[in-house]
């Protein structure tokens, strides 16, 4: 069964359109808190409504008795800790590669400077972005991309739609179309992951949370990065440097891709 395509397109937004009603009133409740700290909240309840109706929707929708088994969460237990123990090594391989380019070219010093608050925060963007959008995109929309549109197409459809719904606009010029370009590979290294990995997610959870965490550590407390190092080279973003935008980064993903390119023609389970 297929889905509708207004369904796909309305479903995520509705939740976060509820999220966000659902957060007004700390603005009165809690004055105290910042706007992005009420955004917060919202996204958090946005993702409660999510993981309450993704199994409703998919055995309604999708016809599937075991959604969380299609979702690739309910997986052996042996196979979700390899898989995502993969990733994490394989975040860390690139972000070792990206701080190695760096300093070797002169545009960062080591710092090594980390602590309790920095590492708890660390560990939720690792938690919460990587589980939260790979359940979204890898998960649930790569799913009906391939219900209604193949598996091939799904998979390279679902990468641009991931790297569109990112803020990369905001970076300036050719910088912007940077961060697009390897928001779309990352989007492609991920799907393959999980394909690698027999269709469990938690590979992709450990790949990208580890890169948004780690970097998170990378810039905040082990290197201090040179504000003089061009962003078509270390990525777009000033003080927050998004580094998957610059060259070192789509080299590190583009020789990811490489190395699944036999998985391209591979079927999820």
């Amino acid at each position: 069964m297929k889905p509708h395509w207004w369904g796909t397109l309305l479903y995520v937004p509705v939740l976060y359109g509820l999220g966000w009603l659902a957060s007004r009133p700390l603005l009165l409740l809690a004055p105290s808190w910042r706007t992005d700290q009420v955004d917060l909240a919202g996204l958090a309840v946005s993702l409660l409504l999510l993981l309450l109706t993704l199994p409703l929707r998919l055995r309604r929708v999708w016809q599937d008795p075991q959604p969380w088994q299609r979702l690739g969460l309910a997986v052996p237990l042996a196979l979700a800790l390899r898989s995502g123990v993969r990733g994490l090594l394989k975040a860390l391989v690139l972000l070792l590669l990206v701080a190695a380019a760096l300093v070797l070219a002169g545009q960062a010093q080591w710092l090594g400077e980390l602590n309790s608050a920095l590492l708890i925060n660390g560990l939720l963007l690792l938690v919460g972005v990587g589980f939260a959008e790979e359940l979204l995109f890898r998960g649930w929309l790569w799913g009906e991309l391939e219900l209604q549109v193949g598996a091939r197409r799904a998979l390279l459809l679902q990468a641009p739609i991931f790297a569109l719904l990112h803020p990369w606009y905001r970076a300036p010029g050719l910088e912007a179309v940077g961060l697009l370009g390897g928001l779309i590979l990352l989007g492609l290294v991920l799907a393959l992951q999980r394909r690698a990995d027999g269709g469990s997610l938690w590979g992709a959870v450990g790949l990208h949370g580890g890169l948004v965490g780690g970097w998170f550590l990378v810039q905040k407390g082990l290197l201090q990065i040179s504000p003089a190092a061009p962003g078509w080279w270390v990525g777009p973003g000033g003080a927050d440097i998004n580094p998957i935008g610059g060259l070192i980064g789509w080299i590190g993903l583009a020789a990811l891709l490489w190395a699944r390119r036999h998985w391209w023609a591979q079927p999820l389970p």
